[in-house]
């Protein structure tokens, strides 16, 4: 029998769902365990979205709609960003996808080919890479560095550039590590795009839970705009990561492939859900600001709790809801404790080393339960770091 293709192969297990089924298969067994692995909000869909899904059921919103995505949806998607984002943009330059993923594959697969090299940065979500490799390109790293912040090194990112390069590939608010992009990192990068005639692919699905000043997005600059990607969705502002929305903001060249992709892969985005994203986005936005007001008073408590346990120093996230410890003074390798913390504390979180080279070292903690489960999680996380310790002097 014929060996499967190394396209299959090169794609990487979902390293926080796989580490949930442990968690869960502990559960089972009678464990107590928190879970801080998955990147989920922990909160319900607002009602008025969930109300918005049954009328359009109700409405029969449940046949074959344009593979680009539904008119109404693509148009309250270019008014939200251009009021957040204080720049014109079309509803014809925005296509609709089931989730975030499609658009990483999509912008692969359109902008590379055969010996073409693509950029990310490590540690990265894991599909950055992959996505890369799948469509026959090499990934090439370029590190974020926990001493700098995890900011991105402009020199770095230059010297990463050859004549192969064709993407750039840039994820602001960062998971894992919650670092953003600043006005002048994005102008750097608008001048090397331009310079070496590169295409961009910017994921900003974090791009509403900062806890400082928004943001920038790559589409505020113009010159970066007329060759990016944008892709963001609904799954971590709306609470809707089981519902599969996302989109991209493409540049004119872009638009057709995009929808001539999604026709041969999906067909289109599921109806009735679109139309319920449109009331996400023109309804009410209270439900957002208290989300992530919760949010920044997890985070603070998770960090200070961390930075007073031996052996771990964690900085603070801009945004997204993840803390990305140094864990390497503990003594022992991140995928090591990560699995002590699951099998003996009953503390879910992800190693480090599942998202590259430059995540040794680091476990990710999700901020995504509640408060009283994060002061759980972290009297267990102090009590088996203080114990490897005292282990460790003897």
């Amino acid at each position: 029998m014929r060996q499967i293709t190394y396209r299959t192969e090169g794609l990487p297990s979902e390293p926080a769902i796989q580490t949930f089924l442990k968690a869960r298969e502990l559960e089972a067994q009678g464990a107590d365990v928190v879970h801080l692995e998955i990147g989920e909000p922990d909160f319900q869909t607002p009602l008025h979205i969930r109300n918005a899904l049954k009328v359009a059921v109700d409405r029969g919103e449940t046949h074959y709609c344009d593979s680009q995505g539904i008119c109404e949806l693509r148009e309250a998607i270019a008014e939200r960003i251009t009021a957040v984002r204080g720049v014109g943009v079309d509803a014809n330059s925005v296509v609709v996808t089931p989730g975030l993923r499609p658009v990483l594959f999509y912008g692969a697969l359109a902008t590379l080919q055969d010996g073409d090299e693509g950029i990310y940065c490590d540690p990265a979500f894991a599909a950055f890479p992959a996505v890369i490799r799948f469509a026959g390109a090499t990934a090439v790293p370029v590190p974020l560095r926990g001493g700098s912040g995890f900011r991105l090194d402009i020199g770095e990112l230059r010297a990463a550039i050859t004549p192969r390069t064709r993407l750039i590939t840039l994820n602001s608010p960062h998971n894992p590590t919650g670092s953003v992009l600043t006005e002048n990192d994005l102008r750097e990068i608008e001048a090397i795009a331009c310079e070496h005639d590169l295409f961009v692919l910017s994921d900003e699905t974090y791009e509403d839970i900062f806890y400082e000043s928004r943001p920038r997005s790559v589409i505020e600059f113009p010159r970066l705009r007329e060759r990016s990607i944008v892709m963001s969705g609904f799954s971590k502002t709306y609470c809707m990561t089981g519902w599969r929305l996302g989109y991209a903001i493409l540049p004119p060249t872009l638009v057709e492939p995009f929808v001539r992709i999604t026709a041969n892969s999906v067909s289109c985005t599921n109806t009735f859900v679109q139309y319920a994203a449109v009331e996400a986005l023109r309804g009410p936005q209270d439900c957002v600001t208290s989300m992530v007001a919760e949010f920044r008073d997890r985070r603070d408590v998770l960090v200070e709790r961390l930075n007073r346990m031996p052996g771990i120093n964690c900085h603070t996230p801009a945004g997204a809801f993840y803390a990305f410890a140094d864990v390497s003074g503990v003594g022992i390798s991140d995928i090591e404790l990560a699995r002590i913390l699951l099998e003996e504390a009953g503390v879910a979180a992800l190693a480090g080393s599942a998202f590259g080279k430059q995540g040794e070292g680091y476990l990710r903690f999700a901020y995504t339960t509640s408060m009283q489960n994060i002061v759980k999680a972290m009297d267990r996380v102090e009590c088996t770091v203080s114990a490897l310790a005292e282990a460790k002097v003897v």
